[in-house]
């Protein structure tokens, strides 16, 4: 496999590249055609161009696009498109573009991409390959982070039929629904030969710098070799709502020597009853469930002066 160095010159070089975009939300499908036109008249050649219209396909079509052997794989799409195309490129010697076109872009904030699509592509044209962490549970990688509670109750009973009508507002939606009846967990996390005890409805175990579009702490990226964990509120409904409202408007300002957040390598969770597990906004189990960190797992086309561990 090449060095970064060696592959961020070949991408400068050559511009071989495929690009796969979700064109699902309409956001994706209005920018298909610009993005498109916007790479080639970049000078990239691309090997193969993909607007994604089902969300079942979207691993087939990457996996294709892959297949072509580009330097760069430029996906454009929000943060669960994007987690897809990274457990496919783990380890592999391809850079991942991103374009961000979803609502909140953890990952690309988390990496210093901007969300500004013309800087966006700037970045692909004069930035540098870096790599990053990325999360395990199980044997699955992801990006952002581990939900464990009451965004998992969510992401499990938001409607189709309303997510089809509403978009991203069915889960606020559902959250408004669900939280008069939600119950707390107790919660035993054991990381570092040290065991942490909390009662909340909500747990995060997260990767990269950035939740919902908000910082977690001024400090944390996905690039430290370490995992955030962290309770959201305690026992009660309204202790919820105050610290998801806190921790979006202060996080920029808290560090991860700050309470309530672990800064660890590993985790291991244990709730008092099986409690549903979201990964990056998809659902994906219950627990007990540890999750880890893959170093450096997955090269990344980042600002050219990104730092890089």
């Amino acid at each position: 496999m090449r060095t970064k160095q060696e592959l961020s010159e070949a991408v400068r070089r050559d511009r071989r590249a495929a690009l796969v975009v979700n064109a699902h939300s309409r956001r994706g499908r209005r920018l298909y055609r610009t993005v498109h036109s916007r790479l080639v008249a970049a000078g990239f050649t691309l090997l193969g161009a993909y607007p994604v219209d089902r969300p079942g396909e979207l691993d087939r079509v990457l996996a294709e696009a892959a297949d072509l052997g580009p330097d760069l794989l430029v996906v454009g799409g929000g943060d669960g498109t994007i987690g897809t195309a990274a457990r496919l490129l783990a380890h592999r010697d391809i850079a991942l573009g991103l374009l961000p076109l979803g609502t909140t872009n953890n990952f690309a904030r988390s990496v210093n991409v901007p969300l500004d699509l013309d800087a966006a592509v700037e970045v692909l044209t004069a930035g540098k390959v870096i790599d990053v962490d990325l999360g395990l549970v199980g044997d699955m990688r992801f990006t952002n982070h581990v939900g464990i509670g009451f965004s998992a109750d969510i992401m499990r009973k938001a409607p189709r039929r309303l997510k089809r009508v509403t978009g991203r507002l069915a889960y606020p939606m559902t959250a408004l629904g669900l939280l008069a009846r939600h119950r707390p967990l107790r919660v035993t996390v054991r990381a570092q030969a040290r065991e942490h005890e909390f009662v909340t409805h909500q747990v995060y175990v997260a990767n990269g710098g950035f939740h919902a579009g908000r910082p977690i702490t001024a400090d944390a990226n996905a690039d430290d070799r370490l995992l955030v964990a962290y309770p959201v509120g305690g026992p009660t409904r309204r202790g919820l709502l105050r610290a998801t409202a806190g921790n979006a408007a202060a996080g920029h300002r808290r560090t991860l020597r700050d309470e309530p957040f672990l800064a660890v390598h590993q985790v291991w969770v244990e709730t008092d009853r099986p409690a549903l597990i979201e990964v990056d906004g998809e659902p994906y189990g219950e627990t007990p469930v540890r999750i880890g960190l893959d170093p450096n797992a997955l090269r990344v086309m980042a600002p050219a002066d990104s730092p890089d561990r």
